[in-house]
């Protein structure tokens, strides 16, 4: 069986919205998921302690006669917060899903729950508060969606749960999966509004966790003179078993060996636009008949976003998948 691989034209924006600068841009827009809504009224916090004690928080909105259950991972200095989660959120809440948007290790409100730091390796703690959040879920199927970042998470995670399956999940999405992170950190690097927006971000994260841990740590060397990939170089050697950041970038890539082991049905949305990560990587992973790549060849970074401002075209891909269950 040959996998699916879709030059998808249906998401076709208005020429005002078809440059990736604005669709990237607008992902993250708060103005766009500042109204509060029904899944806020009913969000209660929720921690999720791992097997290895690890603590993290999620949001959880929940609502009678559910259709299922879908949980959102951000990306890398985003939170359940961050406008796509809360978008997306509200969408599927409004459509009768329960929601929790999970915060990765010190990102949103969470830096105080661990006296670590975060590093996208940390795969384990991550699919432990999945295991325990499907097991836990009694009112219907389970879908895992995640954004950049947390797309390179879900696929890494349906990686790794083909060993051990969870029967309740049946989908995972990942929309502008990190594929490369080495290549994706030069390319942020060269493109300063975007270099700009992550160093501001990881630059105040870094200043809360010292904070919080200043007998810990201290990250006054890791400031906005540098690139992410300079900053990354320093904090990697002194704060990670990793030689180099190369060799952790690359420990956390989606090499062809995860992408061929899935198991449970996966989508994958990208743009041939997107200015971090090249569409080409992702098609140069293996075929998988789990696996459906779609490519727009708009949307930006984590963008997608309809003439509405609102809604977005991989809100109407989810909704397609996770229809069936």
């Amino acid at each position: 069986m040959k996998q699916e691989v879709r030059l998808d034209n249906n998401y076709a924006p208005p020429f005002w919205l078809r440059p990736a600068s604005v669709q990237t841009f607008l992902a993250s827009l708060k103005l766009r998921a500042r109204a509060r809504c029904a899944m806020d009224a009913a969000a209660k916090t929720r921690i999720i302690t791992t097997t290895a004690g690890v603590r993290l928080m999620g949001i959880y909105s929940q609502q009678p006669g559910a259709k299922g259950l879908l949980i959102l991972l951000h990306g890398w200095e985003g939170s359940a917060e961050s406008t796509y989660m809360r978008i997306t959120g509200r969408t599927f809440f409004e459509a009768g899903y329960d929601l929790l948007r999970l915060n990765m290790r010190d990102h949103g409100a969470s830096h105080h729950l661990n006296e670590g730091l975060f590093l996208a390796t940390n795969l384990d703690e991550v699919v432990d508060a999945v295991r325990t959040i499907v097991s836990d879920y009694n009112s219907g199927p389970v879908f895992l969606a995640g954004f950049s970042l947390g797309g390179n998470f879900a696929l890494r995670i349906a990686g790794r749960l083909a060993a051990t399956p969870l029967a309740k999940l049946r989908h995972v999405v990942a929309v502008s999966p990190v594929v490369d992170p080495y290549k994706a950190t030069l390319r942020i690097d060269a493109i300063y509004p975007i270099l700009w927006y992550f160093r501001k971000k990881w630059c105040r994260s870094l200043s809360i966790k010292a904070g919080l841990y200043p007998d810990m740590y201290r990250f006054d060397e890791l400031n906005e003179k540098l690139n992410l990939m300079q900053m990354t170089e320093r904090f990697i050697s002194r704060y990670s078993d990793y030689p180099d950041a190369r060799t952790y970038l690359n420990a956390y890539g989606i090499i062809p060996e995860i992408f061929s082991r899935i198991r449970v049905p996966v989508t994958v949305i990208t743009a041939a636009d997107d200015p971090i990560i090249p569409a080409a990587d992702l098609m140069k992973l293996p075929e998988n008949p789990n696996i459906k790549r779609i490519i727009t060849p708009h949307g930006g970074h984590n963008g997608f976003i309809e003439a509405d401002l609102k809604s977005t075209y991989y809100e109407k891909v989810m909704k397609a998948a996770f229809a069936p269950f």
